[in-house]
């Protein structure tokens, strides 16, 4: 069955067409990036004209592997672009590994010379590495943040899906290059070819930079209970400073027996006890993607004391944080 061809809009044509050079890093987000250039066709396609075009770079000008394995062939390396051409950094698994010298100095050098850059999915790490997100609020993909927080505090972190700060951009990885793309889309030639780009993409509901990347916490946890979401959130929000539970059961005006039965009934395990698996999930994020010693993991976790760290981390990953620090090193030397 042939597909009908697609409603052509009337869109003035630029004097020529915004210039974009996809940066793909080994292990990118194949999504993420096909997402962003997928929708940059279908304007093209939609207008019926070349509104946008596009390259693809690596560092070494060699073909680049996405974390599912395929392989996408390059138009070149780390040559200086034009000026007004926009750099999109595509990276995905291990992105702390690909930060290497030469990447991060052509990306300052490109960034002096005035060029718009933005990190899809977690290359949000390789721009703030090279200093580029100082000042400036930015997102990543919500995996990375507790780890993102800790190397970069001079770059405000939000937890929306993107986010367009002046001449930086920054997705939260998955589907989120969409609405990044469909936002240039709509500020270039306007709403209305962006709408219709996203019903091309089957796209029902275009998310603005003020959305949030994850699912809310009813939705997460499967349970809409006001005063256990509220109790989470505020769990959530205080993991270096543990709040005890008879303090979280009066900020919802319950007695600590009454918290706890609500924690029985509706997840089956104490207020402590989910505390905790917040607290040592993101303990083991840290170790898996920062260098951290495990004393500062400890610590940026509410545990003062090593021993007690590691005692908790053992009952419920069943190794040591140290082990788990060394066999990751080891993977990553591989």
């Amino acid at each position: 069955m042939r597909r009908p061809d697609t409603q052509t809009l009337v869109v003035e044509a630029p004097a020529k067409p915004r210039r974009f050079a996809f940066l793909l890093v080994p292990d990118f987000s194949l999504l993420s990036f096909a997402g962003a250039i997928d929708a940059l066709r279908l304007a093209n396609r939609t207008a019926g004209a070349q509104l946008y075009t596009w390259q693809l770079i690596s560092e070494g000008g060699e073909p680049v592997a996405a974390s599912c394995g395929s392989v996408f062939q390059v138009d070149g390396g780390l040559d200086d672009l034009a000026r007004d051409e926009v750099i999109l950094v595509c990276a995905g698994l291990d992105v702390e590994e690909k930060a290497t010298p030469k990447v991060l100095a052509w990306l300052r050098k490109q960034a002096r010379r005035g060029l718009a850059v933005g990190g899809l999915c977690t290359a949000g790490y390789l721009l703030a590495k090279a200093g580029l997100l100082d000042g400036k609020r930015a997102t990543i993909h919500w995996e990375n943040a507790d780890s993102f927080t800790e190397e970069f505090d001079e770059v405000r972190l939000t937890k929306t899906v993107f986010v367009h700060d002046g001449n930086r951009m920054t997705t939260a990885g998955g589907t989120a290059s969409i609405d990044l793309a469909l936002q240039i889309i709509a500020e270039d030639h306007g709403e209305e070819l962006a709408n219709t780009v996203a019903d091309q993409l089957i796209y029902s509901s275009i998310r603005t930079d003020q959305d949030t990347q994850r699912l809310s916490i009813p939705t997460r946890i499967g349970v809409r209970h006001p005063k256990l979401s509220r109790v989470i959130q505020i769990m959530e929000q205080n993991l270096e400073e543990p709040i005890s539970p008879a303090l979280l059961a009066d900020e919802v005006v319950l007695s600590t027996r009454q918290l706890e039965r609500l924690f029985r009934r509706y997840l089956n395990r104490s207020p402590k006890r989910y505390y905790m698996e917040l607290r040592l999930q993101k303990a083991r994020n840290l170790l898996m993607q920062t260098d951290m010693s495990v004393i500062n993991v400890a610590l940026a976790c509410g545990f003062t004391s090593p021993s007690h760290f590691s005692k908790c981390y053992r009952a419920q990953y069943q190794t040591t944080p140290y082990r788990e620090r060394g066999s990751h090193g080891a993977r990553l030397s591989v």
